[in-house]
Formats: C-alpha cells, sequence, structure tokens
C-alpha cells in the first residue's frame, strides 16, 4: 500500500487533500506544527476531521505535532516510516506579513523544504511534489500566465521564497534523480478556508454588517479555484511523479482560468448572503499582484487537470459551510 507524507497536513488543503488520498486507499503520514499565525483551533478541529475520515474509510493515519525545520524530527519521520512520496505543501503564507518578516520566511519556506528534499535523498524516496504560488507571476503583464513566461521579478518576499523552491527541486532532480512536480496553485477557496483570506473575511464582515476593506478601486482580479479542483488536481500530480519508468521535473499552474474582479467578488457573496455590504474603499497594498490568470493547458494536456467548480457554485458551498459551522456558533 503506498504512503504519502503531506507537509501542513492539518491546514486548510493538506487536511482536504489528506481525506480524499484517505478516501482513495493512500495511508497518509503528515506534519503540523499548529502555529498561531490562525487560530490553531482550526486546525485541531481540521485534524479530528481527518481522524474520523481515516477512521471511517479504515486507512492508516497519523500526524506529527513539529516543524518542517526541525531537522532531527524530520530524519525521525523517515527513518520511522516507509514512505513513497511527498506533498511539501507547509509553508508561511501571506505576502503582506511576508514584507514585515522576509527573514522568518526565507527560514521556513527554504530551510524546511530543503530539510524535506535532503530526507528524501538520504532515504531514496523519488517522488516529490511542492506546492508553489501564482505569486511567482508577480505583475505579469502576458494574461493568462503560462508556465513558460519568466518569473524572474517577485514583488515580495513570500513570492521569492517560492521561485527559489523552485529552483532549489530542480537542483535536486539533477542531481539526485527525483521525480518533481512543482504546482502554482491560484488563489484557493472553499470550506475549512484560513480566516485572513478574502472570501472567508468577506462574508464574515458581510454577515456581522461590518465594512469590507476594498484596497485600490476595486479593479484587482483572482483566478479563484475551488478547493476539490486543486485537490483533485495535487492528487493528480502525485501520481504523475510516482511513475519509475522515467525521469520528470515539470510545473504546472492549477488555476480555474476564470479571473473575478473583487468588486464583482463582493458581489457574488453579498448576493448568495442577500446582504447589501458595506464598502470602505482603501489604498492598494504593497505587494499585491493587480491580476492572476491561469493557463492551465498544460496541466489539462499532461494531468489531464480539468476544474469544475465555477465561482458562484463555489460560493455558494462556501456561504453554506460558514453560515453552519462558523457564524451559527458565534452569532
Amino acid at each position: 500500500m503506498t504512503t504519502i507524507f503531506i507537509t501542513g497536513g492539518a491546514g486548510f488543503i493538506g487536511s482536504h487533500l489528506t481525506q480524499e488520498l484517505l478516501k482513495q486507499g493512500t495511508q497518509v503520514i503528515s506534519i503540523d506544527n499548529f502555529n498561531d499565525y490562525y487560530d490553531p483551533n482550526l486546525k485541531e478541529k481540521n485534524y479530528e476531521l481527518v481522524k474520523q475520515t481515516a477512521k471511517e474509510v479504515n486507512t492508516f493515519y497519523k500526524l506529527y505535532r513539529g516543524d518542517i525545520r526541525d531537522k532531527e524530527l524530520i530524519e525521525k519521520i523517515f527513518a520511522e516510516n516507509k514512505i513513497d512520496g511527498v506533498v511539501s505543501l507547509a509553508a508561511n503564507a501571506g505576502v503582506r506579513p511576508s514584507i514585515e518578516n522576509p527573514s522568518f520566511y526565507v527560514d521556513v519556506n527554504l530551510m524546511g523544504l530543503t530539510n524535506l528534499l535532503e530526507a528524501c535523498r538520504f532515504h531514496d524516496v523519488k517522488s516529490f511534489v511542492f506546492i508553489s504560488s501564482s505569486s511567482v507571476y508577480g505583475n505579469n503583464k502576458k494574461v493568462p500566465f503560462s508556465e513558460k513566461d519568466a518569473v524572474d521579478n517577485p514583488i515580495s518576499p513570500y513570492a521569492a521564497t517560492k521561485k527559489a523552491g523552485e529552483l532549489l527541486c530542480y537542483t535536486y532532480h539533477s542531481l539526485f534523480k527525483m521525480n518533481i512536480a512543482c504546482l502554482r496553485y491560484f488563489t484557493v477557496y472553499g470550506p475549512r478556508q484560513r480566516p485572513d483570506l478574502a472570501i472567508n473575511k468577506f462574508t464574515r464582515l458581510i454577515l456581522e454588517g461590518q465594512p469590507i476593506p476594498m484596497y485600490g478601486d476595486g479593479g484587482t482580479s483572482r483566478d479563484y479555484t475551488y478547493i476539490s479542483d486543486i485537490v483533485t488536481g495535487t492528487i493528480q500530480a502525485l501520481n504523475y511523479v510516482m511513475q519509475k519508468d522515467k525521469l520528470i521535473y515539470d510545473i504546472f499552474n492549477l488555476g480555474g482560468s476564470h479571473p473575478i474582479v473583487l468588486r464583482e467578488l463582493i458581489n457574488i457573496i453579498s448576493q448568495t448572503i442577500k446582504k447589501e455590504p458595506i464598502i470602505q474603499q482603501l489604498p492598494m497594498q504593497p505587494g499585491d499582484v493587480n491580476t492572476t490568470y491561469s493557463d492551465f493547458s498544460h496541466a489539462k494536456k499532461i494531468l489531464n487537470y480539468q476544474p469544475k467548480i465555477e465561482i458562484k457554485e463555489g460560493i455558494a458551498k462556501f456561504v453554506e459551510w460558514y453560515i453552519q459551522e462558523v457564524f451559527s456558533h458565534v452569532s
């Protein structure tokens, strides 16, 4: 039976990915540090849901509490378990906080990644999926963004660490014959999303009758991608790098390919909730890109990736979850 090691396994994306792999009969080992970037209780809830899924489908699951920067712990995990592949999700996220504390982002996102790659090297784990970000494209003038585009102009330390992570992965692929896929996620949303992210935050503020901070004129746009599509694409990439008969290094955009302007996003959420938003206009924030827009034709061709959830359907699913699981408990 296949065993996958997922870092950041109790987070928003990591917990969804773990649940889906368990349902498919894949054994999962994960690590999470349950830090206070946002309320750790949210991760505890995710962990409980994952444990419940593992029990229901009767598939092995284990979580280590710790940090990917802890080299001894990473070594211990690889020594104790027969790992077949790795999905590297754990990272310090957030563009704006990375401007305030760049060294912390470099430490976690690059030293942590190096520890994982080194453990794979010494334990002969040849299949690796690195989660990068659409932020590597910076303010790319050409849209939609293609994996062939130059990504030499990141506009935040977070984006720079993700570009550096892709380069580090290529180095290990080249030197140690590891199969690696780097996935550039485009604005992932859905149930259990981090509370600091736009859709979660806007939903809460509209329900509470609080003003929504709108940076700039509301004309910035994002290529929102629903969590189930991201999970499917990630598993497709994992299956791709698990092949034994070929040597692989590749980069894939995983997006929805339908950018939504900020003003329109707020309207969709308010129409779903059936409540008018209060807008507070603020200046553009440093580090924020104007638009993200994925060309996922490469992922479609190689991985058979095809997002299914449109933004209105995704927002409806999110709002339903939020009212049921979050708002009803605090209101």
